[in-house]
């Protein structure tokens, strides 16, 4: 299965590019498999609203209203901390619909994470601690996609300072959109659950640890952790300065190649044959077979797009990935302590999960951040080098959604404890590494699995191209609750 790709020479008849047909700049072509998934999700696709609106088939005006109603619905309602005032952004998207100087994102809702700054909208942090902090001026990010003519409708919620446990003391718990008994994943809960629950097209969340792609994994969406500064943090609330990532979640590869051209000034990339490293060891330990079955069943739909998927031997890649992983963790747990020294006075009244990540960030020896800090940018000088493929695919999550009793998660006929969530994710945290979540079906339990396409530092076009494809070829991406 791994080498199964034809390798054909010069004088072989060529077989048609898979990818042609797949045209990131301007999204799927109508008849596409990927076109039809935004009409059968209409309003959700960015795609399709955007044609929508150029057809005077709807309008920014009704569109807002309708992602607002959406967002008042219980349980759906969960998701949402506040509703933000988006009649100067309807006004303007009204306006230029109206006299043809539409902007790339022109009328489109989101949502945007809690720690996340929104000019005049309330941004708790999901904590009792922020009071009623109205933000002054919007988060570079989302200033820039308001530029590219998108509204910010609604604050979305997130664990307490996005490092705390899935009960959050301010708001409450977000429950699992497929099955109330289980959990989103975090931090960004919100945005996963309010996206899954096609409440808006797409929401900002943040990655420190698998925050992005957690939520995207478990609740069955699209989500992005950028290259590392790629992605402007300004305006959001810091939890590791080292770590922190900012990026999209929402339906498709092809909406988030949209957000990420309003966000950035990334440039669409033309998808040639891959080579795609296929890992073993640590991304396939503590994982169940259901999500080891649908990552294989991915990478032949890969393969049979043009892909050539060789075996990486991780630990030769990696070094010790256990030590790795508790480096990533090390250096978010000693700067989470510092960024939440100022609340020192008052950490009774914190959720008890970011209680005790804080203290074994009070634990860590300066020697051992700046060893960890060292190891650190060893280990991206290390990847550099030896890093031989395009792109790396590895399993997602571990297991299906875990369970808000016991908070636990199921392995096969094992249970294990939420540490093991971030296995897959945290190490491109570290690395800084683009790493895009997708869906790639259900589990057992019909909850939602994903897989997990990763590139080097500033591959993201690469990384959501493959995933574009992938996706119009697969129809994971249109389940829904």
């Amino acid at each position: 299965m791994m080498d199964g790709a034809v390798q054909g020479g010069q004088d072989q008849v060529q077989p048609a590019d898979p990818f042609a047909r797949f045209d990131l700049h301007l999204g799927p072509r109508q008849g596409d498999p990927a076109a039809v998934v935004d009409q059968q999700n209409v309003p959700c696709g960015i795609g399709a609203l955007l044609e929508r609106y150029a057809a005077n088939q709807t309008s920014p005006q009704a569109e807002i209203e309708n992602a607002v109603e959406r967002c008042g619905i219980a349980p759906a309602s969960e998701a949402v901390l506040s509703i933000l005032d988006a009649q100067d952004g309807i006004a303007e998207a009204t306006r230029r619909w109206a006299n043809g100087t539409p902007r790339p994102l022109e009328g489109v809702p989101f949502g945007v994470k809690g720690i996340v700054d929104v000019a005049n909208g309330e941004v708790t942090c999901g904590s009792v601690l922020t009071g009623t902090r109205i933000a002054e001026r919007d988060a570079a990010s989302v200033a820039r996609l308001c530029a590219a003519g998108a509204i910010p409708v609604a604050m979305l919620a997130t664990t307490e300072f996005a490092a705390g446990s899935p009960f959050n003391p301010r708001h409450g718990a977000v429950t699992n959109p497929y099955d109330a008994s289980r959990w989103t994943g975090g931090s960004s809960t919100g945005s996963g659950a309010a996206v899954a629950r096609r409440m808006l097209p797409f929401a900002l969340g943040t990655d420190t640890g698998g925050s992005i792609r957690v939520p995207s994994c478990w609740c069955g969406v699209t989500g992005l952790k950028p290259t590392r500064g790629l992605v402007s943090t300004d305006g959001v609330a810091p939890l590791s300065w080292t770590l922190d990532h900012l990026g999209p979640m929402g339906l498709s590869a092809t909406d988030l190649s949209r957000v990420m051209q309003a966000m950035t000034d990334l440039e669409p990339v033309p998808l040639r044959p891959l080579r795609i490293g296929v890992p073993d060891g640590w991304f396939t330990e503590l994982v169940d077979a259901s999500v080891l079955t649908a990552w294989t069943e991915a990478l032949s739909v890969i393969q049979n797009l043009g892909a050539h998927c060789v075996p990486v031997k991780t630990a030769e890649l990696f070094g010790d990935m256990a030590m790795n992983h508790e480096i990533g963790w090390t250096i978010l747990a000693a700067e989470l302590s510092a960024t939440q020294r100022h609340n020192a006075p008052r950490r009774s009244e914190q959720d008890a999960g970011l209680q005790a990540r804080i203290a074994r960030g009070d634990a860590v020896m300066a020697t051992d951040y700046l060893l960890a800090l060292s190891h650190r940018t060893m280990l991206i000088d290390r990847l550099l080098n030896r890093w031989d493929v395009d792109l790396l695919l590895t399993p997602g999550l571990g297991g299906e959604a875990g369970h808000l009793d016991g908070l636990r998660i199921d392995v096969d006929d094992q249970t294990f404890g939420f540490d093991i969530i971030s296995r897959n994710t945290m190490i491109w945290d570290l690395t800084g590494f683009p790493a895009l979540m997708l869906p790639s079906g259900k589990g057992r339990g019909g909850l939602p699995l994903g897989i997990q396409i990763v590139g080097r530092p500033c591959d993201d076009a690469l990384v959501l191209a493959l995933g574009a494809a992938f996706q119009s070829v697969t129809d994971h991406h249109l389940m829904q609750p």
